[in-house]
């Protein structure tokens, strides 16, 4: 099964911006260990960050021709005021962890409000990089389950045609 991880604006700045709220751990950093924890879970996982809204729209419609399973997404910023990004992953409709290395809703105001926690499966918040890591479980939980309810469903179809014959 493969995941998509999706970072947005300001994200490739890990470890240099505001060190006090996000810590000195880089981007680079935090892929390579959701790429270690992703192998030995037999998933695939690919990475995409982009500082521009459009880019990231794409990266999200992207996910269906690339049979991207789930998708992990920090929209950072976006996540306060894209309808787009929004839009996206409501169209794709694949299953969606959103993450946020800080607590949005105890920064400004402005940043309490996502635009995308209503369309996706769930948010994971305020806990550093381990957020990336908590969302990964997270949706390695969500696709696990849905291959066991497809493979049991197949299965239970299978029977009830042998049955039939």
């Amino acid at each position: 099964m493969k995941i998509k991880v999706i970072h947005g604006p300001n994200l490739n700045m890990l470890g240099i911006r505001e060190v006090n709220l996000y810590g000195p751990m880089k981007l680079e950093d935090i892929n390579k260990n959701m790429e270690a924890f992703a192998k030995q879970n037999g998933f695939e996982i690919e990475f995409y960050q982009s500082n521009h809204e459009g880019d990231i729209v794409d990266a999200i419609q992207e996910s269906l021709s690339e049979e991207v399973d789930g998708i992990l997404i920090n929209p950072a910023a976006l996540t306060h005021y894209s309808i787009a990004v929004r839009d996206a992953l409501r169209a794709v409709n694949l299953p969606t962890i959103e993450v946020h290395m800080t607590n949005i809703s105890a920064r400004e105001e402005f940043r309490h409000k996502s635009l995308i926690s209503d369309v996706v499966a769930g948010s994971i918040t305020g806990f550093g990089p381990f957020s990336y890591h908590l969302g990964l479980i997270a949706l390695m939980q969500i696709l696990n389950e849905i291959k066991m309810a497809k493979s049991a469903q197949a299965q239970a179809q299978a029977q009830a045609k042998n049955g039939e014959e």
